[in-house]
């Protein structure tokens, strides 16, 4: 079976062919670059507890070394301070106003790591200065080939473009990529300093020192380590150039600004220009060919970061991919692909679209609207900090996937379609594992909740009560799966059954062990029956149900 050819080595690319190689899928990425990424701190990447996750999974480094997790964020109008978040502080968890605090990276510091963990994977070969110019799809596979010193023709399984906004693999399929160009602009500059808010994110609009702008300006300071702190300013509409000059005179009246006086000491490391477009491409597959990444969908104002969607895509796309390489076509499953991301990364940008104008618009609504300008700031810390229509991770309840009612179904702490929460599990061999942690392994898990197992040593209760019988029914299940255990989980009852897909969004939780429910929803999030297991499965499925 020939590898799956992956255009692109940006983080999603060098996402997409880990997740592949973690599921014994080989691929080839097609690199037009060097193979090493520019240095550039003012390019970064904000991730959230999911994608941190993916990356640390995929990588094998702790990216909070690398990265700076925030101890809050605060949101600011003119002088005064409208909201304040401290992240794993207990008199705001217990108010419910937490939420895992999000990891901020330099972009180059994440490849670097990706890089790094495909140098050591023999089931990726990385091809460096080849440009793709010509696609040729036929029933069997996909023909690729590329131009530049070692330009050549290259034979694939699938092929995914993962070639940014530009994406020659889009143009060559002739996929529309509708949508609005310069939605905002923000000038971007990356300087170490010491401000007012140790390890904490700000977001400022209206500063007292300025008035111009949209609604008076807007300016969100993140850290990053050692000292190191990205500030972005919102530009005014237009295309007017940002001089060093302009750039230097914000620094200076914002350091000055936020420190009530002269302006302190600073060292500046990295400038930009940071445009934002919204688009999003009509299809994200043709026949064997998809897209992911900012070649399928460009998102990022309000706060919300369009390479996390990227990198989504990835983890979607991969579980997918791999039994369709190791056991053959399943359409039902490679359509899904686009059907759930398409529709997630959709709604963030109706979200978004629809709270610019009143976020962006004037001070007209403030006027009418009595306490307006504070949902205002609420919708973008929803933005930045991964809450709400705006800035949570889209949810797949409405998933061609998901399997119809179920007679033992029961409500959990997630819904159907959502990403799980990280619980301590055991794992088949005793160990004591992170939920997450099992994910991307190209199996099914299944996660028996059972309240103080984790304080007996597994070969007490592997044995007892509803064990056997469920471990029967998983080995029936139509597809490889896992067995987990965990103590507790949010909003589930004892002896609740979780069964979750490879990328960790829930695809049912059952009460009790219910072998034909279970066999049901796990066919289901499959694409339909699979036909070369379905016999074996059906006789141990009857098995489990007689004991």
């Amino acid at each position: 079976m020939d590898p799956v050819i992956i255009v692109g080595a940006g983080p999603v690319g060098l996402t997409l062919a880990l997740a592949l190689a973690r599921q014994e899928v080989p691929s080839v990425v097609l690199d037009e670059g060097p193979g090493k990424d520019e240095p550039r701190l003012a390019r970064t990447v904000v991730l959230r507890e999911d994608t941190a996750a993916l990356m640390e999974r995929l990588t094998g480094v702790p990216l909070a070394e690398a990265g700076a997790r925030w101890a809050g964020w605060r949101a600011m109008r003119r002088k005064q301070v409208m909201r304040e978040v401290k992240f794993d502080d207990a008199e705001a968890e217990r108010a419910g106003d937490t939420n895992p605090a999000p990891l901020h990276i330099a972009q180059h510091v994440l490849t670097g790591a990706l890089r790094a963990a495909l140098a050591g994977q023999p089931l990726v070969k990385v091809a460096v200065d080849s440009r793709l110019d010509a696609i040729e799809q036929e029933p069997s596979g996909v023909t690729a080939h590329t131009r530049g010193p070692n330009g050549t023709w290259w034979r694939g399984s699938y092929l995914v473009g993962c070639d940014g906004p530009r994406s020659t693999v889009r143009k060559l399929q002739d996929i529309r990529f509708p949508g609005r160009t310069a939605v905002e602009r923000h000038a971007v500059a990356a300087l170490r300093a010491e401000l007012p808010w140790d390890g904490q994110a700000l977001l400022h609009r209206m500063p007292p020192w300025r008035t111009s702008g949209p609604s008076g300006g807007e300016v969100t300071a993140r850290p990053l380590p050692d000292g190191v702190w990205r500030l972005d300013w919102l530009l005014p509409p237009g295309k007017d150039l940002v001089t060093p000059e302009m750039l230097v005179a914000r620094i200076r009246e914002t350091l000055a600004g936020w420190t009530d006086g002269p302006t302190p000491p600073y060292e500046l490391l990295d400038t930009g220009v940071h445009t934002v477009h919204h688009r999003l491409a009509r299809r994200w597959r043709v026949g064997r060919v998809f897209l992911a990444g900012d070649a399928a969908h460009c998102l990022g104002t309000l706060g919300t970061h369009g390479l996390e969607e990227g990198l989504r895509d990835a983890d979607n796309l991969a579980w997918k991919l791999a039994p369709a390489w190791h056991h053959g076509p399943r359409e039902a499953l490679l359509d899904s692909y686009q059907a759930e991301r398409r529709a997630a990364v959709a709604a963030r940008l109706r979200a978004a679209d629809q709270a610019l104008p009143l976020l962006r618009g004037g001070g007209g609504l403030r006027a009418v609207v009595p306490g307006s300008a504070r949902g205002h700031d609420a919708l973008l810390m929803d933005g930045h900090l991964g809450h709400g229509a705006i800035g949570a991770p889209g949810t797949y309840a409405d998933s061609p996937l998901s399997p119809g009612p179920l007679e033992g179904e029961v409500p959990v702490g997630t819904p159907p379609g959502a990403q799980v929460k990280d619980v301590r599990v055991t794992a088949e061999d005793g160990s004591f594992v992170r939920l997450r942690d099992r994910l991307g392994r190209g199996a099914l898990l299944v996660v028996l909740i059972a309240p103080g197992t984790e304080v007996w040593d597994r070969k007490h209760w592997v044995s007892a009560g509803v064990m056997p019988r469920l471990a029967a029914a998983v080995t029936a299940l139509p597809y490889p799966a896992e067995l987990l255990v965990a103590g507790s989980y949010p909003g589930a009852a004892a002896h609740s059954v979780l069964l979750i897909r490879p990328d960790g969004h829930l695809v049912t939780a059952l009460s009790g062990v219910r072998p034909a429910d279970l066999y049901s929803a796990a066919e289901a999030a499959l694409g339909g029956p699979v036909k070369a297991q379905a016999g074996a499965a059906a006789k141990a499925g009857a098995a489990a149900g007689s004991r």
